[in-house]
């Protein structure tokens, strides 16, 4: 493996305190010096970096790669290709597939789908319980033993309070996350959008925001009661802000995440009856918008991560309240927080980087998220000032279904390198 010197970006490391401009050269698949004007070894290549910034790889704890199962949407090749193109050097895959990875043997199986793809890092996510069922417990000691992350039940809620505490004091053996998609089940039964004015005048069911909300506080007083780390996936109302936040006042042991989507769009892109805006949690109010942008710049939402939901074209064409939820994110997550968030001053890339990789690294327990002497190469080096226009027959997912699609955006991934290794360049003269 030859050395690789990126010369002339501006490095950000918001873990040391580190926004300068510099090289860094990765050599044997680490960082072997970062920082000041470096020399170049013999048999370097030299990537050009000038007016773009290199960061720790992001990382998103929050993607559904569908395989095994559903490899007509996506497969972890696939989603691992576009992670890259993304700028996300590695992705936690969540247990929703068919048959679910629910035990060892599954979780090996996406281990190996994930060094052949030889792209972006793959870390399986483990089922809470046996085939999302909600009823017994899945053996979280096999599946972290094979190599899960986490575990969780997303795309249905622990409905039982009493195995989601369970779930939480067995966690705490292997010192991983339980991550719960925050949903009471009767009360969002039916739901196709954020109940409110809109929906009323659409005629479409709405899901409340207190179904979130409901079990956000049910989740920190478990976590609470237990000890162990609760972590709360895809946050969309300003409640749940304040619950997180009083947790986290009291030393509850919980991190949230929120998506792009929830940061950008409001109930608004439901009018057209664009399925592409159908997703759940639904996209909320201005006011929830708010909130949440506000609870990435002062850190109660501890990071973002894309909740990569690629379907297949035929099941988006239905009528609203028979499409499935989900949009893909992975190639449009950082152009979206940059278009949003960065350009208008709520948000400087320092904290967009600890929000993208130095958190998800830390709270998950994952390499990377450092720029360092001797911390693995996991490297994104994105252009902050690129204008560019989605269109989604270019993506790297097979996933097509995406809001954003026509809108110009701002912030785009140049070059991702995963153990030293370029997996994806984009507009870097080498």
């Amino acid at each position: 493996m030859k050395p690789l010197l990126l010369r002339g970006g501006r490095l950000i490391d918001p873990s040391r305190g580190i926004d300068e401009k510099g090289d860094l050269l990765i050599a044997r698949g680490v960082v072997e010096s970062v920082g000041g004007k470096l020399g170049n070894p013999d048999d370097a290549e030299v990537i050009d970096c000038a007016g773009l910034i290199v960061s720790p790889g992001f990382i998103d704890v929050h993607c559904h790669l569908r395989e095994p199962g559903r490899e007509d949407v996506e497969t972890v090749a696939t989603g691992a290709r576009a992670a890259a193109a993304g700028g996300f050097t590695a992705v936690c895959a969540m247990p929703n597939t068919e048959p679910v990875t629910d035990n060892q043997a599954a979780v090996g199986f996406i281990v190996r789908q994930a060094q052949r793809a030889a792209a972006a890092r793959v870390y399986p996510i483990g089922a809470i319980s046996v085939g999302q069922a909600g009823k017994v417990l899945a053996e979280f000691g096999e599946m972290v033993g094979a190599g899960a992350v986490a575990v969780s039940d997303d795309g249905k809620p622990v409905a039982s309070a009493q195995l989601m505490r369970t779930a939480l004091e067995y966690a705490r053996t292997f010192r991983i996350p339980v991550i719960d998609h925050c949903e009471e089940p009767t009360l969002a039964a039916g739901g196709a959008m954020n109940e409110g004015i809109v929906s009323a005048e659409l005629g479409l069911k709405g899901i409340p925001a207190e179904a979130e909300e409901i079990m956000v506080i049910r989740d920190i007083l478990l976590a609470r009661l237990t000890g162990g780390h609760v972590h709360l996936a895809h946050m969309s109302t300003r409640g749940s802000v304040e619950l997180i936040r009083w947790g986290k006042d009291r030393g509850i042991n919980v991190t949230a995440e929120v998506c792009p989507h929830h940061l950008s769009l409001t109930e608004e892109s439901v009018r057209g009856y664009d399925t592409d805006a159908k997703m759940n949690p639904p996209l909320r109010t201005a006011a929830d918008v708010e909130a949440l942008q506000e609870a990435v710049k002062d850190g109660t939402i501890d990071l973002i991560a894309t909740d990569h939901a690629p379907h297949h074209y035929d099941e988006k064409e239905r009528e609203f309240a028979d499409a499935p939820n989900g949009i893909v994110g992975l190639e449009t997550a950082l152009s979206v927080v940059v278009t949003n968030l960065v350009k208008d001053g709520s948000l400087g890339y320092s904290d967009l980087i600890e929000r993208m990789a130095c958190a998800p690294a830390r709270i998950f327990n994952l390499p990377g998220g450092r720029l360092e002497k001797g911390s693995v190469a996991d490297i994104t080096v994105f252009d902050p000032r690129a204008e560019w226009v989605v269109e989604p027959s270019k993506f790297l997912s097979k996933g097509r279904n995406t809001p954003y699609a026509g809108m110009a955006l701002t912030g785009r991934a140049a070059c991702t390198i995963v153990a030293g290794l370029v997996v994806y360049r984009s507009g870097v003269s080498a």
